[in-house]
C-alpha cells in the first residue's frame, strides 16, 4: 500500500513537472507580433484568430485612430497597443516580427526599418509595388538574415498542394498548360472598408489595379508549379470595365507565360459575377482541377473526348499548415525549413514580381516582354 502512495505520488509529480515544462516551452515559442497597418481587410484574420499560443500580439502601428478604434471594439484589444509609428512600437514592444497590412507601397519603408534590427517581417500578397521595390527589399532581408515572407490565401489550400502533389506524382503526365482564374465583382462592388478601397484602387500605393492585386496568384502558384523555372515571355492585355468605380487602374487582366514545353494563362479581374480562386492544370494524360479550397478533381483521359473522374473533398491541412502566422513562427522557431520556392519564399515572390513587372510593361506596349533567366 504505501508502495503504491509513492508511485501514485511520484506520478502526479512528474505530470506535474511536463506540464510546467510544457507551459515554459510554449511562452518560450510565442513569437511576439507587431501588426504595422490595419487599413488591408485581410487583418481581420489575424485579429480574429483564435489564441493558440503560437503567437502573441504585442503591438500596432496605425495613425488612423478612428478605425483603430473601430476595431479595438470588435476585438477587444487595448488602445493602450496602438502607435503611430513603426518606429515607436518596435522601441517599446520589441517584436520579433511583424505582420504589414498597409499599402503595398508601403511594404519597402517596413523592410528597411525592421530588416536592420534583426525584426523578421511578413507582408500580405503582392510582397511589393514593384520589382524596384523588391529587389531593395530582397537585398536588406539578405543582409541582415531575416524571414521576408509573403502570405497569399490561396497557400492554405489544401486542393492546390494536393494538386501539386498529384502533378509531380506523373499521373496526369508532363504539364502542358495551367489556367489560374482569380478575383471578385471588385472592391467597390463588394463593399471593402473605405480605409482599403483608397489605396487599393491608387495606382502608385497598388501599383495597378486587379493585375497587381490577383494577378499574383496565378503568378505565385504558377512558378510553384514549375519548381522555380522562370517563362521565357510575359504577354499581357489589360482592361477598365468599371471606369466609374476603378478610374485609374485596370479592373481586368489576361495573362500568358510561355515556358519550353507548357504555357500559363493567369486571368484575375474585378470583373467576375462570383468570387473565384481556382485553377485547371493540363498533363499529356489527364487534367487536374482545383475547383476551390476543398473539392478537387482528376480526370484521366480516355479516346478522343472521354475521361474516368475522381472526385475529392479535402480537409484543411495540418498545422502550422493551415495558417500563415503558424507558418511564420515555425519558421522563425526554426521548427519549420522553407523548401526554395514555396508559396510564401522570397525567392518563389522575387519571380513573381518579375512576371508582373513584366505583365504591366507588356499592357502598356502591346508587346511580349521578355524574361532573363
Amino acid at each position: 500500500m504505501i508502495i503504491k502512495t509513492k508511485s501514485l505520488l511520484v506520478n502526479s509529480l512528474f505530470l506535474l513537472l511536463l506540464l510546467c515544462s510544457s507551459k515554459i516551452v510554449a511562452q518560450k515559442t510565442a513569437i511576439k507580433i507587431g501588426i504595422v497597418g490595419l487599413s488591408h481587410s485581410h487583418v481581420h484574420q489575424i485579429l480574429g484568430r483564435e489564441n493558440i499560443g503560437d503567437i502573441q500580439i504585442i503591438g500596432i502601428v496605425e495613425p488612423n485612430r478612428d478605425l483603430a478604434e473601430r476595431y479595438s471594439k470588435m476585438y477587444n484589444y487595448s488602445m493602450d497597443i496602438v502607435y503611430n509609428t513603426i518606429e515607436e512600437m518596435i522601441s517599446v514592444k520589441k517584436p520579433d516580427a511583424v505582420t504589414a497590412f498597409n499599402s503595398i507601397y508601403g511594404h519597402l519603408k517596413v523592410v528597411e526599418i525592421c530588416a536592420p534590427l534583426g525584426i523578421h517581417v511578413m507582408v500580405e500578397k503582392p510582397l511589393a509595388v514593384s520589382l524596384k521595390h523588391a529587389k531593395k527589399m530582397e537585398k536588406l532581408a539578405k543582409k541582415y538574415n531575416i524571414h521576408l515572407l509573403t502570405n497569399y490565401e490561396t497557400t492554405w489550400y489544401p486542393t492546390n498542394h494536393k494538386a501539386y502533389e498529384v502533378l509531380k506524382s506523373g499521373k496526369v503526365g508532363e504539364l502542358r498548360k495551367v489556367i489560374v482564374r482569380d478575383g471578385h465583382k471588385g472592391p467597390k462592388r463588394i463593399g471593402v472598408n473605405s480605409e482599403f478601397l483608397e489605396w487599393l484602387i491608387d495606382p502608385i500605393q497598388n501599383g495597378g489595379g486587379a493585375i497587381m492585386d490577383f494577378g499574383c496568384y496565378g503568378a505565385n502558384l504558377v512558378t510553384w508549379l514549375h519548381d522555380g523555372k522562370k517563362p521565357i515571355s510575359v504577354t499581357a492585355i489589360t482592361q477598365q470595365q468599371q471606369p466609374e468605380n476603378n478610374p485609374e487602374v485596370d479592373d481586368d487582366a489576361t495573362i500568358i507565360l510561355t515556358y519550353n514545353n507548357s504555357t500559363a494563362i493567369i486571368q484575375a479581374s474585378w470583373n467576375w459575377p462570383i468570387g473565384r480562386k481556382d485553377m485547371e492544370i493540363y498533363g499529356v494524360n489527364g487534367v487536374i482541377y482545383q475547383d476551390n479550397d476543398k473539392d478537387f478533381r482528376i480526370r484521366i483521359s480516355e479516346g478522343y473526348s472521354g475521361y474516368e473522374e475522381e472526385s475529392f473533398k479535402l480537409d484543411y491541412r495540418k498545422p502550422p499548415f493551415n495558417d500563415p502566422f503558424s507558418l511564420l513562427a515555425a519558421v522563425i522557431n526554426k521548427d519549420v525549413v522553407l523548401k526554395p520556392f514555396n508559396l510564401s519564399s522570397l525567392e518563389n515572390n522575387m519571380i513573381v514580381m518579375e512576371i508582373l513587372e513584366a505583365a504591366r510593361k507588356s499592357a502598356k506596349t502591346h508587346r511580349a516582354v521578355k524574361i532573363k533567366r
